[in-house]
């Protein structure tokens, strides 16, 4: 039933409702009858309170029926909490698709969807203007700016529904195989972009159908289904407003006002034709091939698909706002995905010259009236450009024609809730579903992103290697020649070589700043035996040591990083010897090195609590951790990239590809003729591809390395977390299908999170892997789907985690 549809009680008396409950078995819907006091503003989409098993719960009504298959009695609705249809037929969609691709149920799913409700704001009138220059002002006014640090701290303590999202960028990235729902496609031209919209192809641009069997399959295939629009389930922790009748009235009233207003697509409610040209410059694409025929494609409305490799120093931001205001101009609505709360404020402020009040920004952080009050006006159509961090995907625009996610490769995508979706593949499934565009950009490219490339589901959005080589720096790595060695025979073993000082040296004596990366934040965040290289480990709770800063400049005793006491006499537990040394240098201690060398030069630090946004061009030193490096008008002179050992040796998948996006996002904030000095082994594969700025063939033999040996996106993995005793349950009543791959147990990698909290958490925790083909993803998400709600039937009271294609593998 569409959403603009109103039923009464005479007609279709019998509401079809969500209830909002955790366990897997009750994911279905169920019909209750509709009291005549409640017919008018019982309509589909809204959020109801009915009565389950004896209590009152939250749930969403799905829709109005004439008559139910229920032969029992029937129980009545308690009460609509509100007129609002918070609940759009798409968002309802997207949540049965996600929960079957991530094994989870559509109440999960919504309440990552959905904000809860805040009766003031709605009640309110909501103003266009408010909506939209408030995204500007509130996160200076009800949160600071997020840190990487800050907001990994509040990780924990911030309720879920105000937890911001800016979280520190860290290695890992999830699987996406949107390429999975697509039919094979006939050969296009290089450089050509598939038209999700289907036609005719457009300015070089190959025409594809916007949904294939493949995506209808993935919906079809959750259980209880029971019409095209499927079921809906959203937030259990919803605020529950008790108001009276009076007040949802004077709500209704204010939603009938606002859907009354003239619609900022067109006069009288009617959508301009694709021919509206936009009032927005789009020159600047002109330096990648096809990039004009893509934005044209987008002028005329078609559902082009493409990876953008941003060029060094490009005005990224700039750019993808660009192509929201233009299919914003053709009257449809553009969401934008950003990592953190810093490149959110950078990307919104571009979107809000071009298309002023229209755009607006959705991030948790922003408080629960500010980021409800911007949604709501997302959903009465108010704001047609969306600008937020991993939630902003379900955002309900109206008419979506673009979706779009700038470095995909940050875990902070990655949601770490149930059922733990990765923000790229919803995207994905998103844009396939609705046709409409999709562009995953940045400077690196995940492996992940080339899957999708390879299958033909999206097209290259790349420049030529001649424009490439006019806008790079200049990038080496110490000893890459016989001739360097020959001139310093330690260019390799030290960490700091000569060649680098003197390129610093250069660009102060210039009047250009100097950016250096550090992997780690702290003073020596790490230390070791110095005669057996042992991790030193406290005494009391075998935690790691690590020597702190003194704020008086003077020696600090080694302090342990897990329980704070101070180890004033190490001995190490194998050798016995009382030396210790750094096995990391961390960016206070880096700093402290880089005043006494460089006298007289300012040294800055970004990273931890205080990250810069913007430093002043001049003769200074700025030590970044990775992700905090501020922006510098005119780009750095010199970029140092030091500890290159330190990402490049970390026990993750994805550390190889995580360290070159991290090295190319500072690498690309160095201007044209300035140089960039990455600190690793020359012949390693991932500082060849930086030097040579080549992020798609690394992409690509990172993609053939994990078919090889059977890793995401390869290959759909799930990882069942928790006691020996609930693993062995689960696997016993999972039907799973054929082929599939029991790996482990093994222990719980150290950089995940335990799926346990507070007393409940045990003392071990396993995990085990069960691997499938692509095809089979299907079948083995139905299959862990099933087994959950066998399990929640016999109300275990082992916890036990489900993901599928999780960040952390281990």
């Amino acid at each position: 039933m569409a959403a603009d549809e109103t039923t009464t009680a005479a007609g279709h008396p019998i509401a079809r409702v969500l209830p909002l409950l955790s366990p897997a078995h009750l994911d279905r819907d169920f019909d209750y009858l509709v009291p005549p006091e409640l017919d008018e503003i019982a309509q589909p989409g809204v959020r109801v309170r009915v009565r389950f098993a004896g209590r009152l719960v939250d749930g969403y009504l799905l829709e109005r029926l004439p008559r139910s298959d229920h032969t029992g009695k029937m129980v009545k609705l308690e009460r609509v909490v509100s007129p609002e249809r918070v609940l759009t037929p798409e968002i309802l969609r997207l949540a049965t698709t996600v929960a079957a691709r991530y094994a989870g149920t559509r109440a999960d799913v919504l309440r990552l969807a959905i904000p809860p409700r805040h009766a003031r704001t709605e009640a309110g009138p909501t103003k266009k203007s408010t909506a939209a220059t408030e995204s500007m002002s509130d996160a200076a006014e009800s949160t600071p700016s997020a840190t990487p640090d800050t907001a990994a701290a509040s990780r924990g303590e911030q309720p879920v529904s105000e937890r911001s999202e800016a979280e520190p960028r860290k290695s890992g990235a999830d699987v996406a195989d949107a390429a999975d729902a697509a039919e094979p496609r006939p050969s296009a031209t290089p450089g050509t972009v598939a038209d999700g919209r289907g036609g005719q192809p457009a300015s070089g641009w190959s025409g594809v159908e916007p949904r294939t069997s493949g995506a209808e399959a993935a919906v079809d295939d959750v259980p209880g289904k029971r019409t095209a629009s499927g079921s809906a389930a959203a937030r259990e922790s919803s605020t529950h407003d008790q108001g009276p009748n009076d007040e949802l009235q004077a709500v209704a009233g204010a939603r009938a006002a606002t859907e009354q207003r003239p619609s900022p697509s067109g006069s009288d409610g009617e959508t301009p034709g694709a021919a509206t040209e936009p009032s927005v410059d789009t020159s600047a694409w002109g330096r990648y091939t096809h990039g004009e025929a893509f934005v044209s494609a987008l002028r005329q409305g078609r559902g082009a698909r493409a990876a953008w490799q941003a060029l060094p120093g490009e005005d990224w931001a700039a750019r993808l706002a660009e192509l929201a205001a233009t299919v914003v101009a053709s009257g449809r609505s553009a969401v934008l995905m950003v990592p953190d709360q810093r490149d959110l404020d950078r990307l919104l402020a571009e979107c809000f010259r071009l298309v002023g009040d229209s755009a607006v920004g959705l991030s948790a952080g922003l408080g629960p009236a500010a980021r409800y009050r911007r949604w709501l006006a997302v959903l009465r159509g108010q704001a047609r450009i969306v600008v937020g961090t991993r939630a902003a995907v379900f955002a309900p625009a109206r008419d979506l024609g673009l979706i779009a996610i700038w470095d995909d490769g940050d875990d902070t995508y990655a949601e770490p809730r149930a059922p733990y979706p990765h923000a790229r593949e919803v995207a994905m499934l998103r844009a396939h579903e609705t046709g409409a565009a999709f562009v995953a950009a940045g400077f690196a490219r995940t492996a992940e992103i080339q899957a999708v490339v390879e299958s033909g589901w999206a097209r290259d959005l790349l420049a030529e290697r001649q424009v490439l080589r006019e806008v790079m720096p200049r990038i080496s790595a110490p000893g890459d020649t016989d001739f360097a060695l020959e001139r310093d025979a330690l260019a390799r073993a030290v960490r700091m070589p000569g060649v680098a000082f003197a390129a610093a040296r250069a660009a102060i004596k210039e009047n250009a700043a100097v950016l250096v990366q550090v992997p780690r934040r702290g003073y020596v965040p790490s230390l070791a035996c110095a005669k057996c290289r042992t991790p030193a480990r406290c005494r009391h709770c075998n935690g790691p040591l690590a020597l702190p800063q003194s704020a008086d400049g003077q020696a600090a005793s080694p302090q342990c990083k897990w329980c704070g006491i101070t180890e004033a006499a190490f001995r190490c537990q194998a050798c016995g010897a009382r030396a210790l040394r750094a096995m990391v240098i961390g960016a206070a201690r880096t700093a402290e090195e880089l005043g006494r060398a460089f006298p007289g030069v300012p040294i800055r630090g970004s990273g931890g609590g205080e990250v810069l946004d913007t430093v002043e061009p001049g003769a200074q030193v700025v030590v970044a951790t990775v992700g905090a490096e501020p922006l510098v008008r005119g780009g750095y002179g010199v970029a140092l990239l030091l500890d290159g050992w330190a990402l490049l040796g970390r026990a993750d998948l994805r550390a190889s590809e995580d360290t070159l996006r991290r090295w190319m996002g500072a690498a690309a904030l160095v201007r044209p003729r300035g140089q960039v000095i990455v600190m690793a082994e020359p012949a390693l594969p991932t500082v060849q591809a930086l030097v040579r700025w080549d992020p798609v063939h690394h992409a690509a033999a990172e993609l053939e390395a994990r078919a090889e040996v059977g890793f995401p996106p390869a290959v759909r993995l799930a990882a069942v977390d928790g006691t020996s005793a609930s693993i062995a349950e689960f696997l016993d009543a999972a039907a799973l299908p054929d082929g599939t791959e029991v790996l482990g147990p093994v222990p719980l990698p150290p950089t995940a999170r335990k799926p346990f909290s507070g007393s409940d958490s045990p003392s071990e925790v396993e995990r085990m892997l069960l691997r499938v083909g692509r095809s089979a993803g299907t079948p083995l998400a139905r299959a862990l789907i099933a087994a959950q709600a066998v399990r929640s039937t016999h109300r275990s009271d082992d916890p036990l985690r489900v993901q599928v294609d999780p960040v952390d593998i281990g």
